[in-house]
């Protein structure tokens, strides 16, 4: 599942290599790959595959969920989505309150109690996605854990998510889509070595124009 998903995600052009010349995040991390998550909505046959990967996660994983939250504003298609061949109640998280109405920051009906699996589309440190999560338990609501289209696998992220005691299935990753674009010709043989020392250190810059 991970090698096709990486595919569906290199052939919509998701995916984007720059290790020479970098993007940089909000955080300020340089990094050689950028992954657009949003493009597999505009993509039917990548849509398919990726929705009915994360729905059969989900059911696999956590038979005894009840109710998928999207993270604002990527996870919540793709949550919507995947409650809609789950025929699962759905949700998401706002990144903070409303400042009108009701003031929500949790969208749809969200009982105490209730069983929640995090629909995410991208994780990296972990940061955005465990205020999610926190925001849930702080709701009465039991996180199962976190399905997720893509992950970088660091180390920063990981240990975040251990340090809040929840568990990530990502569709794909990070070392997955790496070896898959060096066998179809996306980059060279070479570049995966520079690709894995940014993911294990980030903040040791150089694998840049190594």
């Amino acid at each position: 599942m991970k090698r096709e998903a990486a595919k569906h995600l290199l052939d919509i052009k998701a995916v984007f290599f720059r290790p020479d010349e970098p993007f940089i995040w909000a955080s300020g991390i340089k990094s050689p790959v950028y992954c657009d998550n949003r493009l597999i909505l505009t993509s039917p046959k990548a849509r398919d595959f990726i929705e009915a990967a994360i729905a059969k996660t989900v059911a696999e994983k956590y038979p005894e969920c009840e109710v998928l939250m999207g993270t604002s504003t990527a996870g919540i298609a793709h949550a919507a989505i995947a409650g809609h061949l789950l025929h699962m109640p759905m949700g998401y998280v706002r990144g903070s309150a409303k400042d009108h109405g009701r003031q929500n920051r949790i969208e749809g009906r969200l009982e105490k109690g209730q069983k929640v699996v995090v629909i995410e589309d991208l994780i990296s440190t972990g940061g955005s996605v465990i205020e999610v999560v926190e925001a849930l338990r702080e709701a009465g609501a039991k996180v199962l854990g976190i399905v997720s289209i893509f992950t970088y696998g660091m180390k920063k992220g990981l240990d975040r998510l251990a340090a809040a005691g929840v568990e990530n299935t990502s569709i794909t990753d990070f070392d997955t889509i790496a070896e898959v674009a060096a066998e179809t010709g996306y980059i060279k043989n070479e570049d995966i070595k520079r690709l894995i020392a940014f993911r294990n250190d980030p903040s040791d810059e150089s694998w840049i124009g190594a």
